[in-house]
């Protein structure tokens, strides 16, 4: 028995000692780390209104179909739009009937919301993010909207451009990915909730 017990003793002793360290210290020490160095990233990255009051998160979309707004990409997301629980691509292949008929649908209404708008629509607003949840869109699309949201909310077009500007964001570290607009941001900021 006292054989039995010198040979857990190093297991049970380094069982405890593993649990604090990975399942306490390391977690506890981590976020506080994070939580100081990326205050907002590590609370959702929210956008605050004016009022103080969180408006959502900088980095999922939400459903915007009035002509007043600039529109963002399709949601793939299920059971409604911009569902952040259910995050995910819409896995349609190309050849799909489905994806065909989500895209006739996206270009008709953005057809009927501005008929005399004759540029070709860009791709990134007739299709869905991997995501689902994706809140830009490219600077091609929101030059395509911008006569539209300022004819429908009866302001200068070249106000709205400078806000669209504002909201742009620039690649990461300069070379990653391409330009972007926050439509998110863009929106709220039309609307005066935020700076």
């Amino acid at each position: 028995m006292k054989n039995m017990i010198e040979t857990l003793r190093p297991t049970v002793v380094s069982l405890a000692l593993f649990t604090l360290l990975c399942g306490v210290a390391y977690p506890v020490l981590s976020t506080a780390a994070l939580q100081s160095l990326f205050a907002s990233q590590a609370q959702g990255s929210l956008i605050i209104g004016k009022d103080g009051k969180a408006l959502g998160s900088e980095l999922i979309g939400q459903n915007f179909s009035d002509p007043k707004y600039f529109w963002g990409r399709l949601s793939a997301t299920s059971p409604y739009a911009y569902n952040a629980s259910n995050s995910s691509g819409s896995n349609l292949g190309s050849n799909n009937p489905a994806l065909m008929d989500a895209i006739k649908g996206r270009v008709e209404a953005l057809k009927a919301a501005d008929p005399s708008n004759t540029k070709p629509i860009p791709v990134d607003l007739a299709t869905a993010s991997g995501s689902g949840v994706d809140p830009h869109i490219s600077p091609a699309a929101a030059e395509y909207q911008l006569a539209r949201v300022a004819k429908t909310r009866g302001t200068n077009a070249s106000a709205v451009r400078q806000l669209v500007e504002k909201y742009t964001e620039n690649r990461q570290l300069g070379v990653l990915g391409e330009p972007t607009v926050n439509v998110l941001k863009l929106n709220l900021a039309l609307d005066g909730k935020i700076d």
